[in-house]
């Protein structure tokens, strides 16, 4: 059965406006269908996210439907701009209903994310990439995750500046070949993941 991947792109924009954190997704989606792997992108910005901590906030909450794509996904990326050196709002948001999985457990007692991989994606034009990805790695792993080693790719322009990644001429080779690397990896862990899945706690 092929592995899927699924893409929380928390641009601070709606869809159709363009945005950078949407092309690094999709350049992350071609590096892992080269291992297998299909990648959708979901736009948390085009859904009615309720603030909150539970897996439903009741009527008209658009999360429940995106957080079954997750539990359908085995590599989940977090997508983020940096806004004043941190996860954007909606990343946040998203963290925080992601807070409901520390309760949800499987037949054997563990966390229902436990095979699941989950990577970072960063974009912005000032420093602050490696500040968010601490957060979100953290995050991530708290709820049940694994993260592979490197799991984040990031872009970061001139502090100030106002250049997009989408405005590049080109993708970077360093930002290229991180996110072979990131794909690779995640795709390799999955693997692993799914073949010896972790232990019950005695």
């Amino acid at each position: 059965m092929p592995r899927t991947a699924i893409a929380l792109n928390c641009t601070l924009k709606r869809s159709p406006e363009p945005s950078s954190t949407d092309l690094m997704c999709s350049q992350l989606g071609e590096e892992l269908r080269s291992h297998g792997v299909e990648l959708e992108v979901v736009r948390i910005a085009d859904h009615d996210v309720a603030p909150g901590v539970s897996a439903d906030e009741g009527e008209g909450d658009g999360w429940p439907p995106i957080r079954e794509r997750i539990l359908d996904a085995d590599i989940v990326v977090i997508a983020t701009p940096i806004w004043l050196g941190n996860p954007s709002s909606t990343c946040r948001r998203v963290l925080e209903r992601l807070d409901a999985f520390l309760s949800e457990t499987d037949d054997e007692g563990r966390m229902v994310t436990f095979g699941k991989v989950g990577v970072v994606l960063t974009v912005g034009n000032e420093d602050g990439a490696h500040a968010v990805a601490g957060q979100v790695y953290q995050a991530l792993a708290d709820v049940g995750f694994t993260v592979p080693a490197n799991g984040q790719a990031y872009w970061v322009g001139e502090a100030m500046g106002s250049t997009d990644y989408r405005d590049l001429d080109g993708t970077p080779d360093k930002v290229r070949q991180t996110l072979k690397t990131v794909a690779t990896n995640a795709a390799h862990l999955a693997s692993i993941l799914d073949a010896s899945p972790y232990p019950a706690a005695s």
